[in-house]
């Protein structure tokens, strides 16, 4: 049994419900229209497509029939997860939106952020290793021949200053919307989940820690890089953590491309989005194969099991049409682009399947983790 699947069936075991004899009937979750509807938000990490998840965000804080109730996210998908959830903590949907503007600007080619933090941001917000400003040109001609290691001895991060501008996590430890960060344990090639007390600058640092820009981020003594290796999203956490029985993945690495990659960018372009979506796709396989057990009442152990209702927003035919030089640009317009693509794609998915939320998936599973035999 992978560790994935083990996860989450033990996360199923916990949400194990027995009414004692007599007890009344729990009210339909969704039989108040007016309600807000409780959801989880996954947020996967992809760089500069990042900005497209601000756009969903926006979009969904600003229509107000969804109540938040976890964050996950990997990368960039970390950092959109924290800018809402210290949001959230702090005004409220208003300033979550806020918060994810003013960040966007900030990062953007025409923020205001000193030269060698908009180096360092403009190399996290590419999805490839090449180079796009003089200062990139300089930073992968150099990645090439030496490690962060030699090239960065005092180990000099601008992107925790970036974290810290934006983001309380002191406030987010306090009664705020429980949030999951993703990392990979550089020693032991694990998965490591920040949450809770274990949530700070440090941590997201750790998330986005692309290791040939990056020196690993250790805490507590342990090295970690980059989450989108091993959990780009995490989503077994929202079994343990909250009461929402649906999550929405929020994927912006083109989940498939119709042409064959030929050129070295687009080789390279390519393999980033396969390894980024990896972990992602051999999660879903593991709930497809436990909701299937369940549905069969094989699972293990007392029931009734509740199986989480999984739902995704992702570029679309978007994914196609980018290239690999557009997804290097970190100027506000073609942030903006994005953002307006991400509230487009989160307007369709409400109209869609506003009415499925707290009922069923409307993802395929089966079809989306499925394998090719033969």
């Amino acid at each position: 049994m992978t560790g994935t699947l083990k996860s989450y069936l033990n996360g199923l075991a916990r949400r194990v419900r027995v009414d004692p004899p007599g007890a009344k009937a729990k009210p339909d979750p969704v039989a108040d229209p007016h309600a807000p509807r409780k959801i989880n938000l996954a947020l996967q990490g992809g760089g500069a497509h990042g900005a497209f998840t601000w756009g969903v965000l926006d979009h969904l804080l600003a229509d107000g029939r969804l109540e938040i109730a976890g964050l996950s996210g990997a990368s960039a998908g970390a950092l959109n997860a924290v800018m809402v959830a210290d949001g959230l903590a702090r005004g409220g949907p208003d300033e979550a939106r806020r918060r994810l503007g003013a960040f966007w600007r900030a990062t953007s080619a025409g923020g205001d952020l000193p030269a060698v933090q908009r180096a360092v941001t403009d190399r996290l917000f590419s999805m490839m290793p090449f180079a796009a400003t003089p200062m990139q040109n300089w930073l992968e001609a150099m990645s090439r021949y030496f490690s962060p290691y030699e090239l960065n001895p005092l180990n000099i991060n601008p992107l925790k200053d970036l974290i810290a501008r934006f983001v309380d996590f002191d406030a987010l430890r306090v009664g705020g919307v429980p949030v999951f960060v993703a990392a990979t344990n550089v020693h032991t090639g694990r998965l490591r989940i920040f949450s809770g007390d274990s949530l700070s600058a440090d941590a997201v640092m750790a998330s986005a820690a692309l290791p040939l820009m990056f020196r690993a981020v250790e805490i507590d003594g342990v090295p970690y890089w980059d989450g989108g290796y091993m959990g780009n999203p995490a989503i077994f956490p929202f079994l343990h953590e909250t009461d929402a029985d649906d999550v929405l993945v929020v994927q912006v690495n083109p989940v498939s491309r119709a042409t064959t990659p030929r050129t070295s960018a687009e080789i390279v372009n390519r393999v980033n989005e396969i390894t980024f979506n990896s972990a992602l796709i051999a999660e879903l396989r593991s709930m497809d194969f436990a909701n299937r057990l369940i549905a069969g009442g094989r699972a293990p152990g007392p029931g009734p099991y509740r199986e989480l209702h999984i739902h995704r927003i992702h570029l679309g035919g978007l994914g196609e049409r980018l290239t690999a030089a557009s997804q290097m640009k970190t100027d506000f317009d073609f942030f903006k682009l994005l953002h307006r693509a991400g509230q487009r794609a989160a307007r369709g998915f409400l109209e869609r399947h506003f009415d499925d939320i707290g009922r069923r998936s409307t993802l395929d599973l089966a079809a989306e983790s499925g394998i090719e035999w033969g």
